[in-house]
């Protein structure tokens, strides 16, 4: 059952460990199919050495398993909830890499100062509230998807594909597992140069909105032209 995604969202887990991402049994990527409404996602605690495509497991939108010899990843629940809540979002991401968690243990969001940031996001990245003690004790993970959705009321998911949960960690998103992935290594590098520019100067100011919207629609605006586009027979 859905071969080729299984293959798909484990490459990408993959990736995330040689990416430097994950350590240990830490991170998962899934990726939905919206046609079947079903997702496939990285088991629980399964260390990454060893593991298959045929490790995957496949749930439903309602977390039932569907397919699969292992438990679903323990964050299932904030990947289900934000399937639902962001319907134009093809794969989830979630690691704990060390600069992005840094800005979450502190509670901020990561400034866009230049135009590495801006390439990848419209603004600044959020930085969720805390869940309170009632939502750690009550369906912690389904809540966890409730904040950063709250987070994003206001906000354009798609051109800010990235969230930080506040003494957590960061959650990335995307149209395909691959460019899911992407995004969450980007974000690991904005936020290593974050911390190195405030670092070098406390008072640096955020980049200007101007440079900020030629860096972002040049390549992902309605007229883009970074990169090669679509090839023409």
């Amino acid at each position: 059952m859905l071969e080729t995604l299984k293959q798909t969202v484990f490459e990408q887990n993959m990736k995330l460990k040689e990416s430097g991402l994950v350590v240990l049994t830490w991170g998962n990527v899934s990726g939905i199919d919206r046609e079947r409404g079903l997702v496939c996602i990285k088991p629980s605690g399964v260390p990454y050495e060893g593991m298959t495509a045929d490790d995957m497991v496949i749930v439903d939108l309602d977390g039932n398993v569907v397919e699969g010899k292992y438990r679903p990843s323990s964050d299932t629940p904030t990947h289900l909830y934000l399937y639902k809540a962001f319907p134009k979002v093809g794969a989830i991401v979630h690691t704990h890499s060390t600069n992005a968690v840094a800005f979450a243990q502190a509670g901020q969001g990561i400034t866009a100062y230049g135009t590495t940031h801006a390439d990848a996001f419209f603004g600044d990245v959020p930085c969720a509230r805390s869940l309170t003690k009632e939502e750690i004790e009550n369906e912690y993970e389904k809540n966890t998807g409730v904040v950063i959705a709250e987070t994003f009321k206001d906000k354009d998911y798609n051109a800010i594909p990235a969230v930080l949960v506040k003494n957590h960690g960061p959650f990335t998103w995307g149209k395909t597992p691959q460019k899911a992935v992407e995004t969450a290594i980007t974000l690991e590098e904005v936020a290593k140069m974050a911390i190195a520019t405030k670092q070098i100067n406390a008072q640096t100011e955020r980049v200007g909105q101007y440079l900020l919207d030629k860096h972002y629609n040049r390549k992902h605006g309605k007229n883009a032209y970074y990169g090669q586009g679509e090839k023409k027979e």
